[in-house]
């Protein structure tokens, strides 16, 4: 489990540049709800997800661990079991409490992290986008769009589930070439919370006992 989690948090699964051979195809009414979910989540102030990550291969999900993910504007937080990624708007902090080890680094632009939001941004420029009609999840009747990528980049395809009536994801499937996969379902949302001011800063006064090292 801590592989799987090591592979899909801190390195993320490579995305392709800028510049592609093939063309992109986007389904319109795929990239209109997908837009309304963006625009939602940006509107408000900050936004909070308690989530179960799951992982496996061969396309079945093996083991689940709970995780939660705070963002607000281009800061984030995530975590899921001793695992922590923070972004504090300038550089990555990857933390692991079972290593006692922390490791920072400027955004490549070269990947991108498996979280509740991310292929909001990603799937305009990486992926074909198609709209595979309704699907029922966790008692949601959820949008299902699928993703593909527009270039080889470690992903077969991606599913997204979405509420289109609340605007919010629901559920997240990422498949790999290598039959790795990996699983997010949300399980609670919140919005416009009071956070700490600290939420999203590294103190590095807390990992005194911790090998740092900056990539």
């Amino acid at each position: 489990m801590k592989n799987i989690i090591s592979k899909v948090i801190l390195s993320g699964f490579v995305v392709g540049a800028a510049g592609f051979a093939n063309a992109q195809k986007i389904d319109a009414k795929a990239k209109k709800i997908l837009d309304d979910i963006t625009a939602n989540y940006k509107s408000k102030k900050n936004s909070y997800f308690k989530f179960s990550f799951g992982s496996g291969v061969n396309g079945q999900v093996t083991k689940t661990e709970p995780g939660i993910y705070y963002t607000a504007g281009d800061k984030y937080k995530l975590k899921i079991m001793d695992t922590e990624q923070i972004f504090d708007g300038n550089k990555i902090y990857n933390i692991s409490v079972d290593d006692m080890e922390v490791t920072t680094a400027k955004p490549n632009g070269n990947s991108t992290m498996f979280s509740p939001i991310n292929y909001l941004t990603t799937y305009r420029n990486d992926y074909n986008v198609t709209y595979g009609g309704k699907k029922s999840v966790n008692g949601v009747n959820a949008d299902f769009i699928k993703l593909t990528p527009v270039k080889s980049n470690g992903i077969k395809y991606v599913y997204l589930f979405v509420d289109s009536a609340k605007k919010q994801m629901v559920k997240i499937e990422q498949h790999g070439n290598n039959k790795d996969v990996a699983v997010i379902a949300i399980k609670d949302y919140k919005e416009n919370q009071d956070l700490d001011p600290n939420m999203f800063v590294f103190d590095k006064n807390k990992y005194k006992n911790y090998v740092i090292t900056d990539l």
